[in-house]
């Protein structure tokens, strides 16, 4: 027997699950009230929402550099190409971001994430077009 602060049977909450199964998955917004429900995203937003940014999509210099200071953090700063790509491995970022950092010098050190976003977009772009 459980005792706990249970106020409904489990009967009960099956019949709960039951009736509310159509309504979390109908796809649309269940509130009655539009100022209750989310925000679309902005024109200005990070394109994060749609996935991984990745060198070699469609996405530019700044949305590269807020991908991997979001990752890295300031604490990766100032690093070696290897470095970089140790840190990226070791917080678990997608190899789409890891692959594109093995093309660059390793004697260069990157300050900041919008050096190192720079040089991976610009040497993506030789890459592609070579």
């Amino acid at each position: 027997m459980q005792r706990g602060s249970d106020r409904l049977s489990a009967h009960r909450d099956d019949e709960m699950k039951h009736e509310l199964q159509e309504l979390l998955r109908s796809g649309h917004p269940t509130r009655t009230e539009e100022w209750q429900d989310p925000e679309p995203t902005a024109d200005d937003d990070p394109a994060v929402w749609a996935g991984p940014v990745a060198p070699g999509s469609k996405h530019s210099v700044a949305d590269m550099r807020y991908e991997m200071a979001r990752i890295l953090g300031r604490t990766a700063f100032p690093a070696h190409r290897d470095d970089l790509i140790d840190a990226l491995r070791h917080r678990n970022a997608p190899d789409a971001l890891v692959e594109p950092l093995k093309r660059l010098p390793r004697s260069v050190r990157y300050a900041n994430a919008q050096e190192l976003a720079k040089a991976v977009v610009e040497a993506e772009g030789i890459a592609r077009h070579a």
